[in-house]
């Protein structure tokens, strides 16, 4: 398998990486996918690596900073 890094990838290559590991982005209907290939627009310029987004993005979804806050047993409003 070739090295996904930056360094080892034109910036067309990092363009079908993101593509093929997202899928076909125009097809949907929510919206979602289109702010998921937004979110790789940093790889595919060649400023951060792909392991430093998904880094990003896992620390933050972990923290729960901006989800729900619990009240005993549910969520509170």
């Amino acid at each position: 398998m070739k090295s996904l890094l930056i360094k080892d990838t034109t910036r067309e290559e990092r363009e079908k990486i993101v593509a093929g590991s997202i899928g076909y982005i125009d097809g949907s209907c929510d919206g979602c996918m289109a702010g998921l290939a937004e979110m790789y627009q940093d790889y595919i310029d060649g400023k951060r690596e792909i392991k430093d987004i998904n880094m990003s993005f896992k620390a933050s979804y972990e923290s729960g900073l901006d989800g729900p806050a619990k009240s005993g047993c549910g969520y509170a409003d």
